[in-house]
């Protein structure tokens, strides 16, 4: 398959490194003009349908959160032609009525992420892109669909706090974000879903909950529930993607996701910028 497009990509959260019954393996290996991705991408036939797959901690969890290289997943991803991403992320619960191996679509993001670039403009091009709906909901609808198929509880909707980790919150952190009203703690959907959004592909984050992150009494969050949680959890992911690929391939992008840059770059003969407009490359290639 090699450069082939190949349109539908997952980024893999902790624990979830492979995806299982994918035939017609290949690994690319891509360098960007923001560095190199996180690991090989793997492009594939899972059910008939042409993925690929991209490790965010690389194999084997060498990166952490604020280490990876997110401008390069996401650039790479595009090159290769992909429009739908599916991220799967470890999360920790901050409601009661969200208990661990519980699966969750959040619709909003709040970033309390400190050290991260979180878009690809700059150098002379300024893009401001909306990002008020921040997932697909076209997407989301699909994934609900087919959890509900293969019988994984999930939650429809709810807010994603992002923290810089790699550690855990302290109890006044995690009570702070209940108080807010947030859903669920992760460390990794920003700035991906900002990238993704102004690389104008389709993103939702498929969270599973392997804990009640610091605030329950008496269900701290501890290494070995992450990891007993976090295993039952990949495999309801790997039993979602190959239901929830055939529908992402069938589906017409009518989302706002499809032209996120259009009237979006605020900088005036920005075409004449040749070395910003050349990094930038397949971000801005349709609009040339």
């Amino acid at each position: 398959m090699g450069m082939d497009k190949v349109k539908i990509a997952v980024i893999g959260g902790s624990g979830l490194y492979d995806i299982d019954g994918i035939s017609d393996v290949k690994e690319v290996s891509l360098k960007t003009p923001y560095g190199s991705p996180s690991d090989v991408i793997v492009t594939g036939v899972l059910e008939g349908i042409k993925c690929a797959f991209l490790p965010r901690h690389g194999k084997g969890h060498k990166i952490m959160p604020t280490e990876v290289n997110y401008r390069a997943n996401i650039y790479a991803l595009k090159s290769l032609g992909v429009e739908q991403i599916l991220s799967i992320s470890a999360c920790g619960s901050l409601k009661e009525e969200l208990p661990p191996r519980t699966m969750v679509l959040p619709d909003q993001y709040f970033d309390r992420t400190k050290n991260r670039v979180s878009t690809f403009f700059g150098g002379g091009i300024v893009a401001h892109v909306a990002f008020a709906n921040p997932t697909c909901g076209e997407v989301m609808k699909l994934v609900y669909q087919s959890a509900e198929k293969v019988g994984i509880k999930t939650n429809f909707g709810g807010t994603y706090v992002c923290i810089e980790g790699p550690m855990f919150s302290t109890k006044a952190e995690s009570h702070a974000n209940r108080v807010l009203g947030f859903s669920i703690v992760g460390m990794t959907a920003i700035p991906e879903a900002k990238l993704a959004r102004e690389a104008e592909i389709c993103y939702t984050t498929i969270a599973f909950i392997t804990d009640y992150d610091v605030w329950k009494e008496g269900e701290e969050v501890t290494s070995d529930v992450v990891i007993s949680n976090l295993n039952a959890n990949i495999a309801n992911a790997k039993k979602l993607i190959k239901i929830v690929l055939p529908k992402l391939m069938l589906r017409q992008r009518k989302c706002e996701c499809a032209n996120a840059l259009k009237n979006s770059i605020f900088t005036t003969d920005w075409q004449k910028n040749k070395s910003a407009v050349k990094k930038l490359g397949v971000v801005l290639e349709k609009y040339l």
